[in-house]
């Protein structure tokens, strides 16, 4: 038997993006953002949500532009810092001890230790209630080569990205593969 648990953003699990920006002073900038994922397959496209009191939502709307970085799960402190504290009153980068490096498509900086970038130049921006949701278009994705297999695709135990749990605010490693898309069901 179900519990009715009322509404909730349980949507289990949700990956733990990095949305990097510049400031108005062309400062860098990142923030953790869990309300995000693909959105539209051609063009290719991404959603990311935010509430406009982050410093990154200004950020975008200012510069139209943003990254979405994808951490390894060694990581995860790193991504955990991002979403504590405000770009407004601390360099995240430096205290973080990573490196932001201007993105080759867009204006917008990228998280140089991180194996997996999507350079993003905002198509749309939806004013949902608390949050807004800024749609990107995918330019150009940026992969570290040690992350890829012989074919040049990524390998999901090589990135292990880290994936967020809301509502028990926990963050988890990927998991065994389970089997071969639009295969597996075919047993």
């Amino acid at each position: 038997m179900k519990k009715s648990m009322g509404p909730q953003t349980w949507l289990f699990p949700t990956p733990a993006l990095v949305v990097a920006t510049y400031d108005g002073d062309g400062r860098p900038n990142a923030m953790t953002a869990a309300w995000g994922g693909i959105c539209c397959s051609r063009p290719p496209a991404v959603a990311v949500s935010l509430r406009e009191a982050t410093y990154s939502y200004g950020n975008i709307v200012r510069r139209k532009a943003f990254t979405v970085n994808i951490a390894s799960a060694d990581q995860a402190a790193a991504v955990d810092y991002f979403g504590m504290v405000s770009g407004r009153n601390e360099d995240k980068f430096r205290s973080a001890g990573l490196t932001p490096v201007r993105s080759r498509r867009v204006e917008a900086p990228m998280v140089e230790e991180f194996p997996l970038v999507l350079e993003c130049r905002l198509m749309e921006t939806v004013h949902i209630g608390l949050h807004t949701q800024f749609i990107g278009e995918i330019l150009d994705v940026m992969v570290d080569e040690s992350v890829l297999d012989d074919r040049g695709m990524p390998v999901m135990e090589a990135l292990r990205p880290i994936m967020y749990a809301p509502g028990i605010q926990q963050y988890f490693g990927v998991g065994e593969p389970l089997g071969k898309a639009f295969s597996l069901g075919r047993r």
